[in-house]
C-alpha cells in the first residue's frame, strides 16, 4: 500500500530516551551527553571552528510540501564540503522539512555531536544544542524505509535519526561504512562528494575512546546550501 504524500505535523513534547545499542543495532535521536571540550584539529584538512552548543532558531513547521524541485544539499563544514543528492520523490516530507530548516539557518554553526564506530558506522548531526535530544517543536512521518537486510544503510547514506516511529525532526546521520540497522530510519539522500571526510572523522574515533560518543575530531556544520 502506498503512503499518501501529505505532510503530517505533530507537536512533540518529549523525545525518547533510549540509547544506542550495537547488539540491537538501533540509532535514535538521543545519545550519551557528549563532553564539550575545546575545538580540536587532529584530522588533516580540518580547521578550528567557532561553533558551540547553542539554542537553535525557532523555525515554524512547514504548511505543506515544497512546490519546487530540490536536488542536493551541500554541508560546508570545518573539514571541507560534503555534497549529497536528495530523494525528494521518495521522501517528500523529509526533504521539505530539512530544506525549510536549512534555509532558516537552523544548522549553521552546529556541532555534530555523536560518532559510532563499532558495528554501526555513522556520524550524527542536526542538533544545535549538541546534547542529542534537540530538535524543532514539530515532527513528521517516516518515509522511504529500507528493507531488513544486511548493510541496508550502505556507505554514503543520509538518513534521519529519531526517537521512535514518526518522530523525525532535525537530526540526521551520515553513514561512512556499510551498516546494518532496523528499517526504522528515513533514507533521504546519498553522499556524492566528501565521503572521505566523514570516513576520516570515523577513523579519528570517539573522545576518550570507546565506540559511541562525541567525535574526537571536532566536526561542525558551518552552513548548509540547498539546490
Amino acid at each position: 500500500m502506498k503512503r499518501t504524500a501529505v505532510l503530517t505535523l505533530v507537536a512533540l513534547l518529549t523525545f525518547g530516551l533510549v540509547g544506542c545499542s550495537s547488539t540491537k543495532k538501533e540509532i535514535v535521536i538521543t545519545a550519551p551527553t557528549p563532553s564539550v571540550q575545546a575545538p580540536t584539529t587532529i584530522v588533516a584538512g580540518c580547521n578550528v571552528t567557532k561553533a558551540v552548543p547553542h539554542v537553535p532558531v525557532n523555525v515554524p513547521a512547514p504548511s505543506g510540501l515544497l512546490n519546487e524541485v530540490i536536488s542536493s544539499f551541500t554541508l560546508t563544514t570545518n573539514c571541507g564540503e560534503i555534497d549529497f543528492d536528495v530523494y525528494q520523490k521518495k521522501a517528500p516530507q523529509t526533504v521539505t522539512a530539512m530544506t525549510v530548516l536549512a534555509r532558516a539557518g537552523y544548522f549553521d554553526a552546529s556541532l555534530c555531536h555523536r560518532l559510532t564506530t563499532q558495528n554501526i558506522y555513522v556520524l550524527q548531526c542536526g542538533d544545535p544544542t549538541a546534547k542529542g535530544n534537540g530538535g524543532p517543536a514539530w515532527a513528521y512521518k517516516d518515509e522511504n524505509l529500507p528493507a531488513i537486510t544486511d548493510n541496508n544503510y550502505p556507505a554514503g547514506t543520509i538518513a534521519m535519526a529519531n526517537g521512535g516511529p514518526n518522530s523525525n525532526g532535525s537530526q540526521f546521520f551520515l553513514v561512512y561504512a556499510d551498516t546494518s540497522l532496523g528499517n526504522d530510519y528515513t533514507i533521504w539522500g546519498k553522499i556524492t562528494k566528501g565521503l572521505d571526510i566523514v570516513k576520516a572523522i570515523g577513523d579519528a574515533g570517539v573522545q576518550g575512546g570507546g565506540g559511541d560518543g562525541a567525535p574526537a575530531q571536532t566536526f561542525a556544520i558551518e552552513k548548509v546550501s540547498v539546490k
